[in-house]
Formats: structure tokens, sequence, C-alpha cells
């Protein structure tokens, strides 16, 4: 038996509209806030908790930059943290809001005091920029392995030598660890099918038509290239989009007449699963390897997965037979025409993406190799 403390940070703009739609969420109890954020279905949601838990590991996570839910935490065990007041962020031009993080004393007063009382044997973080080096170096009596995982931009000069452990789905980023004298594993991810539960109990609009093709994802200035192909497709294509970032396109961008709004947890996998074809386009930094979430979110709810061809692809899925790939814009437009003018094509073609998901790619096999890596070097 192995404990595991997840630690992980949510984007600022999803918990502007988790608060929101929850009026007095910000007030209430701990558990009450961490049930409605894991009923959001955003980002891992309890994915990595639950099935280390049904693996019989005990595990918890939390959420270093949810101040609210932080400081619920804080009240019900006794403690004072610092910085009571509003966090204040100043963004610098070109910055990506959610890419800012508030390194405010609260954050590894409240983080310091969770390590401690749960003892963890291992700590496994995704946050590796929201508090310095020396907090995690000040921590190791109170955990047995310091694990990192990332495949999103990341500092050339960070230090990771307090990790024992890092893991990514991008093979560009394990080689960079390796180099620098880190041990580095691949560590993919993957789909919960308690989605797919969730979408049966709570789907109250299947009266909503079908969505012929669609795009949900970040606009922002970290994609230039995803900006280019996205606009020629919805110059050429019936595509709507949906995301974060459009703030940051230019007035005249053809992506601004399609666009439908933000999609996070819930209400993205319900868009998934209404669209005959869902379009991937990888961030720059995953170079030539297929890894992002999408290509797992989209065939775990049945969609056709339409994605940017990769040289590692074949591992996860078999392209035209389980996923579609394309090289190209123009590639990806054609594919576009023939897949919706050949429904037992697209129909067959999703049906065997989610049948490799679901058989391959879910959390609890995930979690099965995240444990047998982890007690390796216990």
């Amino acid at each position: 038996m192995t404990r595991f403390l997840i630690v992980n940070a949510d984007y600022p703009g999803f918990l502007d509209v988790l608060y929101s739609q929850h009026p007095g969420l910000e007030t209430a109890a701990y558990d009450e806030q961490m049930r409605v954020r894991t009923a959001s279905l955003f980002g891992v949601a309890d994915f990595y908790p639950r099935n280390l838990v049904q693996l019989g590991h005990p595990a918890l996570e939390v959420y270093l930059n949810n101040r609210f839910l932080q400081e619920a935490w804080a009240r019900e065990h006794g403690l004072k943290v610092s910085d009571t007041g509003p966090s204040r962020v100043v963004l610098r031009r070109g910055v990506v809001p959610w890419l800012v993080r508030d390194r405010s004393a609260w954050m590894s007063e409240v983080l310091r005091a969770q390590i401690e009382q749960f003892q963890p044997d291992v700590v496994l973080t995704h946050s590796l920029t929201d508090l310095p080096t020396t907090f995690w170096a000040s921590m190791r009596k109170h955990f047995r392995l310091l694990v990192g995982q990332i495949a999103s931009p990341l500092a050339d000069d960070i230090d990771l030598s307090p990790f024992d452990l890092m893991l990514s789905s991008l093979p560009n980023f394990v080689a960079r660890f390796r180099s620098a004298g880190l041990r580095a594993e691949p560590f993919r991810l993957a789909f919960d099918p308690s989605v797919l539960t969730r979408l049966e109990e709570s789907d109250g609009r299947s009266d909503e038509p079908p969505i012929d093709v669609s795009f949900v994802g970040s606009l922002s200035p970290h994609h230039p290239g995803r900006h280019a192909w996205l606009e020629r497709l919805c110059r050429e294509a019936p595509i709507q989009v949906w995301g974060q970032g459009v703030d940051t396109l230019p007035a005249g961008s053809p992506i601004r007449s399609v666009y439908r709004g933000p999609a996070w947890g819930i209400e993205m996998y319900r868009l998934l699963a209404r669209s005959r074809i869902s379009v991937n386009y990888h961030i720059e930094l995953a170079g030539s390897y297929a890894n992002n979430m999408r290509l797992y979110e989209t065939t775990g709810v049945g969609a056709l997965l339409l994605t940017d061809w990769k040289q590692n692809l074949h591992e996860l899925f078999e392209p035209g037979a389980e996923v579609v790939g394309y090289r190209t814009a123009d590639e990806c437009v054609k594919a576009i025409d023939h897949l919706l003018s050949h429904e037992p094509e697209r129909s067959r073609i999703a049906q065997a993406g989610h049948a490799r998901t679901l058989r391959e790619h879910t959390y609890a096999g995930r979690m099965a190799e995240l444990v047998a890596l982890v007690q390796r070097l216990l």
C-alpha cells in the first residue's frame, strides 16, 4: 500500500466560471467545494485519486491555486494563512492568463500543512511553477518520493533537482529531462469511463442537433500554427469553435464568426459527444509527437477524431481505422468533406477509436502503471 498526494492547479478562467455558476460556493465547506469541483469533470477531475484508491492505495488530491478551496481547508484545520486579502496578478504583455501563477505565501503554507497531515509516501505534482524549488527541498522529510508530471510550456532554466522522477506524455520532454540528468519516464494521458456515466445521467439535451465538426481548445498566442490552420477550416468547413483566448485573435479573424464560447469539463464532453467529427491540433512544443488529452477525450465519448499526423500516432491508434490523421490544412479540409459525405465510414472509424480508448487508454490502466513506476523507486 502506497499513499499518494496529487497536487494540481486550475486555470483561473475555469475557476471564475465554476464559482460564478455556484453562488455562495466560495464560503462553503471544503468537502462541498471539492465535490462541486470534481463534479465539473474539468481536467483530470478525480481520475487519479479515485482510481488509485480502487487499486488499494490511499490517495488525496489538492488544488494548490484555488484560494477559496484551500482557505476552507485551512479554516477547518485551525490554520492561519498569510495574505488573506484578494490575490492580484499582474499580467505581462503577451502572457496567457492561465499560465500566470500567484506565488503568494498562502499556497505553500496550506500545502505544507496538507502534506504534514496526510503523510504521503509519494507526492505527484502537475504544478511545477507555482512553488519555488526551495519549498519542495524543505519538505523532503515528509514524503519518500517527489514526482513531477508535465507536458506544457516549461522554462529552460527551471530547477527540477528536488524531483526523484519526472513523467511526461511527450517523448521529447522525457529526453530533455534525461539529458539534464533526471530520472524520467513516459506516461500517457487517458480517458475515464465515468464520464460516459455522467453524460448518460445528466444529459437533458438529447434534442440538441448534432455538430458536424467541432474544435475545442486554446486560442492563445502559444498556438500560432493552430491559428492559421483553424482559420483555413473556418473558411472552408462547417466547423464550430469553443475554447479560451479568443480575445487574443485579430478583429478580422474568421474564427470569431464561428466561435461559440468557452467549454469546461462536462460541457466540453457534451459538445464532443454531439460531434460527428472533432478536429485536433497539437501545441507546437509537442513537436512530432501525439500526446494531448483531446486524443482520448474525443475518442472516449465516441466522436471521430481528426488529428494532426505525428510520428507516434500509430502507437496510440491505428490511423485510418480508429482515427484519421492529416498533415496539412488542405488534407484536413478534404478529410472533413469526405467523412461528412461517407457516414458509414465515419461511424465505423469513430466506433473503433472509442473501443480502443476504452480498452487501452483509461485512467484505471494508467494508475496501475504509475504504481508500478513509483514502487520500483520506493
